[in-house]
């Protein structure tokens, strides 16, 4: 393989690395892929996205069976949670998937190279040397015509702490071999919350301590009202402004120390505290300091075709400045790059039209601007909002909660955000996606037929309330 010259090695077998060798490999490129860990996916499929998604589902079934009898089913009563079945099932959905990837990998033809992979320096007559080391410690090299960093990200854990069994990033507490009946999560981000919900559901007494002044600060604060409403009123504590002073280990756990936002101290004890404050660029060992590549706080600088400033070198997902650390946002600037070097039609990701997803009880989804970010630009904006008590598909659900707000442009009713809580948010924002990448307007939504009885037919109901015109509210 020392002498063979690829078009494009990969470092990295994330959502951003396998998709973009994948999409080249179907350009008809000679595609590499090089990832230190055992199984290809990277955080998204193997501590991230898709096992914890996994054990919502199973928090969800459960929810379901605590008011079985509403939906005319008995004999329940004797339910118990096993939780080493929960986490079988969720190891099982990993298995399936990295089995998948490994025939994906075969299928197109992709190389993929077990070990750690370094850039040695500039490319020298146009072809680039990749170190690779191997769990063996031996190291071997690749050579590249292009070379795409897509090396993820770690799990951010407070100063002064590492993780362990007692204080846990989302790594360790997809481990944990017993449900504790207590939880403190430190951070209110998506990481944080969707677990918050995993174990309240389950029965844990969980407390949540956000350093802003709302929890999912990067949505609508409409949306992060709504939340924090609902996580009240299922039980879980929550405090924003709250600084996490100290964390002391005991016998029962530990002790949190933390400071509210007036001021005052306080603490709580807990089995175990999930650290979700954010997670750090991983490009601090894969040979930037040999190449023209300047991080800017572990991320990399990259213009809109994700290229670095450091020729023939390209950088995607979760270490790329200025875009969010999500799986389908590495997905596609994968396939972005792919399409760019296989000279193939391409346009870049545009921050304003990506889609965020969050998989708490109730769901969370949204695209575009909010209302306060579309005033700040100083645009006229009409709002409407449409609760999903008026939804027929949500009455069957059993799932009442939330509601959809749409943010329109008021001159020419261009729809600029949609931010969805409620039932199946995750799945009915891929409409408002397409109808802002296609810049439709308010009324052409008003007049698109939604099929009935369904949660997406809400939207029908949320883009005419930016006219005052919902139907069935």
């Amino acid at each position: 393989m020392a002498d063979t010259i690829f078009d494009v090695v990969v470092l990295g077998g994330g959502p951003a690395g396998y998709t973009c060798a994948i999409r080249a490999s179907q350009y008809g490129l000679k595609a590499a892929l090089v990832d230190a860990n055992e199984r290809l996916g990277g955080t998204c499929l193997l501590w991230g996205c898709i096992p914890t998604k996994a054990m919502l589902f199973s928090a969800e079934l459960w929810d379901h069976l605590k008011h079985a009898d509403r939906y005319g089913i008995e004999g329940v009563e004797g339910r118990t949670v096993n939780w080493a079945g929960v986490l079988a099932r969720k190891d099982d959905v990993i298995s399936r998937h990295t089995k998948g990837l490994d025939f994906l990998m075969k299928k197109n033809k992709i190389n993929a190279i077990k070990g750690y992979g370094r850039l040695t320096g500039p490319a020298k007559d146009g072809v680039h040397t990749i170190e690779v080391k191997g769990a063996d410690g031996k190291t071997s090299t690749v050579k590249a015509k292009k070379v795409v960093l897509a090396t993820g990200s770690d799990a951010r854990m407070l100063p002064g702490y590492t993780a362990d069994e007692t204080i846990m990033t989302n790594i360790e507490i997809l481990k944990t071999p017993t449900m504790p009946k207590s939880l403190v999560v430190v951070g209110a981000g998506a990481v944080g919350v969707e677990f918050a919900s995993v174990f309240k559901s389950f029965g844990a007494e969980v407390t949540v301590l956000e350093a802003l002044p709302r929890i999912v600060n990067v949505e609508d604060e409409d949306i992060s009202k709504e939340l924090l409403r609902l996580y009240k009123k299922r039980g879980i504590e929550v405090h924003v402004g709250a600084k996490v002073d100290k964390i002391e280990k005991n016998k029962d756990g530990a002790l949190v120390h933390f400071t509210t936002s007036d001021g005052k101290g306080q603490t709580k004890q807990a089995e175990k505290v999930l650290v979700a404050v954010g997670r750090a660029p991983r490009t601090y060992d894969c040979g930037l300091d040999k190449t023209n590549i300047k991080p800017d706080r572990g991320f990399i600088v990259t213009n809109e075709w994700m290229e670095t400033t450091e020729p023939g070198v390209y950088a995607i997902g979760d270490i790329v400045a200025g875009l969010p650390q999500l799986a389908h946002v590495g997905g596609m600037s994968g396939l972005v790059v792919a399409a760019k070097l296989a000279g193939k039609y391409a346009k870049p990701v545009r921050r304003d039209r990506i889609p965020g997803c969050t998989y708490t009880d109730p769901q969370i989804a949204s695209v575009g601007l909010t209302e306060t970010q579309a005033k700040a630009k100083g645009l006229q904006v009409k709002v409407g909002k449409f609760p999903f008590v008026g939804n027929s598909k949500a009455t069957i659900l059993d799932a009442h909660d939330g509601f959809i707000k749409v943010v329109a442009d008021a001159k020419y009713g261009e729809i600029l955000g949609v931010h969805i809580i409620g039932p199946y948010a995750t799945e009915i924002i891929a409409e408002a996606v397409t109808a802002i990448e296609l810049e439709a307007t308010v009324e052409e939504m008003m007049f698109t037929v939604h099929a009935h009885p369904t949660v997406a037919e809400a939207l029908l109901d949320g883009f005419s309330s930016v006219e005052g015109m919902a139907v069935n509210v």
